[in-house]
C-alpha cells in the first residue's frame, strides 16, 4: 500500500490494523495547542460529518491528543495506533492535522485511520503560490478560499501580485489616485476592485492563522502603465516591442495608450520615469506604507520584463528600489532579470525562466547568492499554474509550455542553475497568473492537481520523489477535495478517489 499523503512525508513506518473514529472521539489538548484543536475538529466535521469534543482532560485510550513542543519550524510527528497522537510546534500541529485528513479513510460504515508513524519535515523554508489580483480582480473571498487549498498541502507564502499595466489594487494613503483612477478595471474590460487596508490585513490575518506569509508585490519599474493613470508624470508614454505588436494583432487586442486603462495582455511596454526625484518621493510612500501593513520579512518590487527600460537605467533603479526595501526592515524579493543590477546585499531573486536556462538567466540568478541572498525558483516550464494542461485546454496560456501533471512534478530546484549552491535556493513557488481567469472555478481548474505536485518538490526529499508513487496518491485527493468543496482539473491517468 502507498501512503495515501501529498506532500510524501519526509520518514514513515506503516503497521497492520486501524484507528476507528467515533462520536466519541476526543480532541485532547495539552500544552498549549489550543490553536489548533478547533483547525482539527473542523477538517474532521467536513470530511466525515462526526463534530468532537475538544477537552483538556487527561487522554485515554480512543483520543486524539494534540501536544505543543518547544520545538522550533514546522517538524512534526503523527502517530496513529490504538490512540492518535500529534507533536510539533504550533505550524508543525498544524501540517499534521492536513496529513490526518489525507489519512482518513471509510469502509462505508466507519471512519478509518491506518496505523502509521510518520516523522516529518520540509525540505524548504519557502513553499509559495502566487495569485495575480492586477489583471483579474479577486475579493478577499476568494483569496481566503485560496489560502485554504494553499495551506492544505503545506505551503508556507502567499504571493499576491497587486499591480500592473491593468489595475493597481491596494489602498495608499498618501497617493489616494492610486484606487480611484486606476482600481477600476482589468484585463479584457473585466471589473476592477481593490483592498482597502483593513482588507488587506484581514488577508494577513487570515494566511497568518494558517501559518502563510504573505508576500506582496508592487512590480517595478515595468507593469506600471495603471500608476500612469493615477500620477502621468512618473511614467513613460509606452514603448511598442516586436512581441508586443505581435500578440496584439494576434489576439485581437488593444495596443497601450498612455493616459487610458490598458485592457490587453501585453508587456514590456510601461516604465518609471527613473530618474525623476518625484518617482523616488511616490515610490518611498508606497513601499513605507506598504511595509507597515506586512508583517512578514518580504516586500517584492518586480524587476520583470522592463522592456521599455534602458538597461543601464534598469539597472540603476533596481540597486535603488532594493536599497530603499532594505531600508524600510524588509528584505527585497526580485524577479530574476534584477541580477543584472548590483541588487542590495540580501535580496532574493525569484527565477522564471526555464528549466534549461540561457546564460545571462543562469548569471542573473546567481548573483544574488553571490550578493548574500538567495532563490526562489519558479521555472516557467514546468512551475507555471496558468499554462495549459494541455493544446485543447479551455484555460490557460501556452507562451512557456504545456505542463501536465507529470511535468508540474518532474523538476528538481537544485538542476536548474548551473553553480548555484544548493543552500542558496530559498525554495520553491508556483504563479498562477490571471489573464484567463475570471472566478474561483477557474482558479481551481489550473491549481488542482498540479499545485499538489509543486507541493510535494517544495516539501518533500528529492530522493523520495517518485512519479508512479505520486500519482497513486495524488488520486486519493480527489475524495479530501470533494468534501471540502474544491473543484479542479482530474486528468483521466489518474484514479480519483471518491
Amino acid at each position: 500500500m502507498v501512503l495515501p499523503v501529498v506532500p510524501l512525508p519526509s520518514s514513515f513506518t506503516e503497521s497492520p490494523g486501524t484507528f476507528r473514529l467515533a462520536s466519541s472521539t476526543r480532541i485532547v489538548v495539552n500544552n498549549d495547542a489550543d490553536a489548533t484543536a478547533s483547525v482539527l475538529a473542523n477538517v474532521i466535521a467536513e470530511r466525515t460529518g462526526l463534530r468532537l469534543d475538544i477537552t483538556t482532560d487527561a487522554a485515554a485510550q480512543g483520543d486524539i491528543v494534540l501536544h505543543r513542543t518547544a520545538r522550533q519550524g514546522e517538524h512534526y510527528a503523527l502517530r496513529i495506533g490504538s490512540d492518535v497522537r500529534i507533536d510539533g510546534s504550533e505550524a508543525g500541529l498544524f501540517y499534521g492535522i492536513q496529513t490526518l485528513r489525507q489519512l482518513l479513510t471509510t469502509d462505508g460504515d466507519d471512519w478509518l485511520l491506518p496505523h502509521v508513524d510518520i516523522d516529518d519535515t520540509p525540505r524548504f523554508v519557502y513553499r509559495g503560490l502566487m495569485l495575480d489580483v492586477a489583471r483579474t480582480f479577486f475579493g478577499v473571498d476568494t483569496v481566503k478560499a485560496f489560502i485554504d487549498r494553499a495551506a492544505s498541502l503545506k505551503f508556507n507564502h502567499l504571493h499576491l501580485h497587486l499591480t500592473d499595466d491593468q489595475g493597481w489594487r491596494l489602498q495608499i494613503d498618501s497617493r489616494p489616485l492610486l484606487t480611484e483612477r486606476s482600481s477600476t478595471t482589468a484585463a479584457l474590460g473585466r471589473p476592477g476592485g481593490l483592498y482597502t487596508k483593513d482588507d488587506f490585513r484581514e488577508i494577513v490575518q487570515y494566511a497568518a492563522a494558517r501559518h502563510m506569509v504573505v508576500v506582496p508585490e508592487i512590480d517595478l519599474p515595468g507593469h506600471t502603465h495603471a500608476i500612469g493613470l493615477a500620477y502621468p508624470e512618473l511614467v513613460e508614454d509606452p514603448v511598442m516591442n516586436d512581441n508586443l505588436l505581435a500578440q496584439s494583432s494576434a489576439l485581437g487586442q488593444p495596443l497601450p495608450v498612455a493616459g487610458e486603462p490598458y485592457l490587453g495582455w501585453g508587456v514590456g511596454h510601461s516604465s518609471m520615469k527613473i530618474h525623476s526625484e518625484a518617482t523616488w518621493e511616490f515610490l518611498r510612500d508606497v513601499l513605507t506604507e506598504l511595509a507597515e501593513l506586512t508583517p512578514g520579512p518580504y516586500l517584492h518590487v518586480g524587476g520583470d520584463e522592463a522592456l521599455g527600460t534602458p538597461q543601464a537605467d534598469f539597472d540603476a533603479f533596481i540597486e535603488r528600489v532594493t536599497a530603499l526595501t532594505t531600508e524600510l526592515g524588509k528584505t527585497p524579493v526580485a524577479w530574476h532579470e534584477a541580477g543584472s543590477a548590483q541588487v542590495a546585499e540580501g535580496t532574493v531573486g525569484q527565477y522564471w525562466g526555464n528549466t534549461e536556462p540561457g546564460d545571462a538567466h543562469a548569471d542573473a540568478a546567481r548573483r544574488f547568492a553571490a550578493r548574500g541572498g538567495s532563490v526562489i525558483m519558479s521555472p516557467s516550464t514546468t512551475a507555471y499554474l496558468d499554462q495549459k494542461y494541455d493544446a485543447e485546454f479551455p484555460l490557460g496560456l501556452d507562451w512557456a509550455a504545456l505542463i501536465n501533471l507529470e511535468t508540474a512534478y518532474d523538476w528538481e530546484p537544485t538542476a536548474i542553475v548551473d553553480d548555484l549552491p544548493a543552500e542558496a535556493i530559498l525554495g520553491v513557488e508556483a504563479p498562477l497568473w490571471s489573464e484567463t481567469l475570471e472566478t474561483l472555478d477557474d482558479i481551481d481548474q489550473l491549481v488542482f492537481p498540479r499545485a499538489a505536485a509543486i507541493a510535494e518538490v517544495a516539501w518533500s526529499q528529492a530522493e523520495d520523489r517518485d512519479w508512479s508513487s505520486f500519482r497513486e496518491r495524488v488520486g486519493t485527493l480527489g475524495s479530501v477535495w470533494n468534501a471540502a468543496g474544491w473543484g479542479g482539473h482530474r486528468p483521466a491517468e489518474i484514479v480519483w478517489s471518491n
